[in-house]
């Protein structure tokens, strides 16, 4: 169980501080369940609440400063995302994107950069779905990385893209 103050990973919405636990003073959720009032850290415009034993979304701890440094040191053995029919990109990208997963945030920005690159070459355009999923892993991992390296997000941003070139 997180505590009061703590950063998690709370599936797609990311980096958030646990604000409170217990009974939520909202209607209709009067279940007897404690819940989680989280704060999107990189957005204050609203709250979520859920569940403190939520098994539907992905909730876990923020990586250490260790495990953030040790990831960035590795970047370079992170593989790709393998897609083996075109059909099933869009699933696969979703299905990575679910494990909120740094690792994986890597390999699918590599595996779209390496893309981007082939098509870009071959004179066409990248595609809608790669941009919007190359954005969202982006933003998951320089966002979690900024906070676990208590760094600002456009560099750890610039490094990352630097660095899957």
């Amino acid at each position: 169980m997180f505590e009061i103050g703590d950063l998690i990973i709370y599936g797609n919405t990311g980096v958030c501080v646990v604000e409170k636990i217990g009974k939520p003073e909202l209607s209709g959720l009067e279940d007897g369940t404690d819940y989680y009032t989280l704060a999107p850290y990189y957005s204050n415009r609203s709250k979520i609440f859920t569940p403190c034993n939520n098994s539907k979304v992905v909730m876990r701890p923020v990586l250490s400063k260790d495990e953030a440094i040790r990831i960035l040191e590795h970047m370079d053995l992170i593989g790709f995302v393998d897609v083996p029919d075109e059909k099933q990109r869009e699933t696969i990208y979703k299905d990575v994107m679910k494990q909120c997963d740094c690792t994986l945030f890597i390999s699918i920005l590599k595996t779209i950069k390496q893309r981007m690159n082939k098509r870009l070459s071959e004179g066409k355009k990248i595609t809608a779905n790669d941009e919007k999923y190359f954005n969202l892993a982006e933003e998951k991992l320089c966002g979690e990385l900024a906070v676990s390296l208590q760094k600002d997000k456009e560099e750890v941003k610039s490094f990352i893209l630097e660095k899957i070139k």
